[in-house]
């Protein structure tokens, strides 16, 4: 392959073909790379603050340029696209402001005269990123590692090479000097070249269970350290006091936004067997009110899927819940990457919906006994990234969070990757953290430092 293509979506119009970096163009980043992080890494924070501050400036006031460039090359509807460069901005703005902090020395009483522990930056940071939130994921690696004095690569997915592009020219607008933040318009084989690379310390990986797996080995093979945010099959547990058709309403916006496509959108519905008929009535008001189609179209709620091959995978993994005793309740049509909002009723542990990630709008309901059956349920996966408790006893909820096997559990909220909270899974769901505190910790060296008189 010479060439990656942007395909819309919606209708498999190619958009545009962009030829991919020769070796010469890969050694000259890295050299860039290297140059930049030796004067970037000794920068104050307030001027790398000022210069994320800029980026949430254009990002703004490009928004309806930039969402567009998410709808046309992954579908996402145009709503939904300007909200993530939104979500980008605000997480550019709350690293400039918090990442000082997050690093500042920390005095420590271990017996010397003094003893510190410093947070430093550690060099190149590689971010292999997904189409899913082409902006999102992206700024949420971006903006704490560039804060914390790291340089930043992109390797995108092919399909969404207008966006990375897009990110790296807002950088280079924004004020980042040459070097900072680039892109790297490459196939799989050359990720090794990368990783290999003095001036890459660290590498970090959103996307499949094969990928990361792939990218780990790389990366130990190197010594480099690496995070990695996996797959998920989130389960959204349902009790008997629950408020029923607010739990139903944030099942569906949790399931069907940007079409299904989300790592932590809540893919199993767990629900008591005494609520459930209700539950499922309110579950279909809510998939009734959505429309899918041209993500252009203002009136419309629900994309295609962002290519032909992930919906004919999702209506594979549906059509064989169905055989082995699943009931499609709802939708289920499939044209293209066009893809209706569906419900799948009486799945069960040993169905692909269950077992597997289901990467798009298909919504599975799983009947539980009672509270200790959903959490047994919840934890029946090989999946650990999030989860969600619905019921009116708070208390309740967050004493059974705890024996969710999970990297997040919110209690009668949408789960969401939020810059202000650690974001990560267990199991093969991955390793690591993003955002918060502990995000921007994983790509700092930290050094203890002891001095007696």
């Amino acid at each position: 392959m010479n060439v990656f293509k942007s395909i819309f979506p919606y209708n498999q119009q190619v958009i545009a073909e962009y030829p991919l970096m020769d070796d010469h163009t890969i050694n000259a980043i890295l050299t860039d790379s290297a140059k930049a992080f030796t004067h970037w890494s000794l920068q104050s924070y307030a001027y790398r603050a000022g210069i994320l501050n800029n980026v949430a400036a254009i990002l703004r006031k490009e928004k309806e340029e930039l969402a567009t460039i998410i709808t046309n090359e992954m579908g996402k509807v145009l709503a939904e696209a300007k909200g993530e460069v939104e979500k980008c901005a605000v997480t550019c703005e709350y690293y400039a402001q918090n990442a000082e902090a997050f690093l500042a020395d920390e005095i420590m009483e271990a017996g010397y005269y003094k003893s510190l522990v410093a947070y430093q930056p550690i060099g190149a940071v590689l971010a292999i990123m997904p189409w899913n939130f082409p902006f999102w994921q992206v700024f949420r690696f971006a903006a704490p590692t560039l804060m914390a004095g790291n340089t930043a690569l992109l390797k995108h997915a092919p399909n969404v090479t207008g966006c990375s592009l897009a990110i790296e020219r807002v950088f280079k607008e924004a004020g980042a000097p040459q070097g900072v933040f680039q892109s790297l318009i490459i196939d799989v084989p050359e990720v090794e070249k990368i990783i290999a690379a003095d001036i890459v310390q660290a590498a970090t990986l959103t996307g499949s269970e094969r990928a990361g797996s792939s990218m780990a080995m790389l990366a130990g093979k190197h010594i480099k350290k690496s995070v990695l945010e996996l797959g998920g099959s989130d389960a959204l547990i349902v009790l008997a006091d629950a408020d029923i058709e607010k739990a139903a309403t944030v099942a569906i916006q949790s399931r069907m936004q940007n079409a299904g496509q989300s790592c932590i959108a809540s893919k199993r519905f767990i629900v008591e067997q005494k609520i459930q008929d209700e539950f499922v009535n309110q579950l279909q008001l809510q998939i009734q009110k959505l429309k899918q189609g041209d993500p252009f179209n203002t009136n419309i709620t629900t994309g295609p899927m962002a290519r032909i091959d992930l919906a004919q995978q999702l209506e594979k993994q549906m059509q064989n819940s169905i055989k082995s005793g699943a009931t499609l309740q709802l939708g289920g049509e499939v044209d293209g990457a066009n893809f209706t909002p569906s419900l799948l009723l009486n799945v069960k542990k040993g169905m692909a919906t269950f077992d597997e990630e289901a990467f798009g709008p298909v919504a599975s309901v799983i009947t539980a006994a009672d509270e200790q059956d959903a959490i047994n349920i919840a934890n029946q996966s090989n999946y650990g990234l999030g989860g969600s408790i619905w019921t009116k006893d708070v208390d309740k909820g967050i004493a059974l969070a705890r024996k969710v096997n999970s990297g997040a559990v919110f209690i009668n909220s949408l789960v969401k990757s939020d810059p202000r909270l650690p974001f990560g899974g267990i199991k093969r769901s991955g390793y690591g953290r993003e955002l918060g505190r502990h995000g921007i910790l994983e790509f700092v060296n930290i050094k203890s430092i002891a001095a007696d008189q």
